[in-house]
């Protein structure tokens, strides 16, 4: 229990123990009800309905919120130019940025339309030229047997 350099002879401190105060809460009491008359008797309003029922009410004005007080602030015309021509200055520059990333998106989209026609006409043109289909019309010259079918020459 006691470290092995302490010696349990070693008169204790005192210690002094504070416990706290408690507060007693304050018992708040509601005030008593106490009927008013209004400053004034409003006028009560009776409105005959279409069907003839009959409707009797006060009329209450809505309640106006206080006008807010306009401030002038102290702002010269040099300061409101200043930072309108630079709002504008920045659209301006975030629409030539937006023009030309579309300029070179329409400068890829056209090339790759390119490249796709090349692909078909050049797949076009191997077919044309390796497939063994005869076309009964037109010039057929086969150096190799040397037939030539215009001039009517065979080997």
């Amino acid at each position: 229990m006691y470290p092995e350099h302490v010696s349990r002879t070693t008169p204790q401190r005192a210690v002094d123990v504070h416990h706290p105060t408690p507060i007693t809460p304050v018992v708040v009491q509601p005030a008593p009800l106490v009927p008013m008359q209004p400053g004034t008797v409003p006028a009560v309003a009776s409105i005959v309905l279409p069907d003839g029922r009959v409707v009797t009410g006060y009329a209450i004005t809505p309640v106006q919120p206080d006008p807010v007080a306009t401030v002038k602030l102290a702002v010269s015309r040099a300061a409101v130019n200043t930072a309108l021509g630079g709002v504008g200055f920045l659209a301006v520059c975030g629409g030539l940025l937006l023009l030309t990333s579309f300029i070179a998106a329409l400068a890829a989209f056209i090339h790759q339309l390119i490249i796709l026609a090349g692909v078909i006409f050049g797949g076009w043109i191997a077919v044309q030229v390796f497939s063994t289909r005869d076309h009964g019309s037109g010039t057929t010259v086969n150096i190799r047997k040397a037939i030539f079918k215009r001039n009517h020459f065979h080997s």
